[in-house]
């Protein structure tokens, strides 16, 4: 299967995971959606790997490779946690500033 089957095979399986349509999505929205999809697919490839890698025998090279891999992945998940709590904290601030209106603006004018 080449990239863009791929692709398209998985904005239509993310569609149909949340259950949105097309319409509801923004296209930023269906990029941040399609990366989540293909590092999905990534991460089960590597757990694939990973498992065959395990059943045969362990030499010192494959167990030096493996520990730094883990610490790498370990790296990414914890920049991935970081970002995706950036952007709900933000996303937070943002509506409590629509909430807030110009009372906020009014607040932050008065501190000064």
């Amino acid at each position: 299967m080449d990239d863009n089957a791929a692709y398209n095979e998985s904005k239509n399986s993310i569609l149909n995971f949340t259950g949105q349509e097309s319409d509801d999505v923004s296209p930023l929205e269906q990029e941040v959606l399609d990366e989540y999809e293909r590092l999905s697919r990534n991460m089960k490839e590597l757990s694939s790997t990973l498992a065959t890698l395990s059943s045969g025998p362990m030499t010192l090279e494959i167990a030096e490779g493996l520990r730094l891999l883990e610490r790498k992945v370990a790296s990414v998940y914890t920049l991935m946690k970081a970002s995706v709590y950036s952007i709900v904290l933000q996303q937070g601030q943002l509506d409590s500033m629509d909430e807030g209106g110009s009372d906020g603006e009014n607040d932050r004018v008065h501190q000064s």
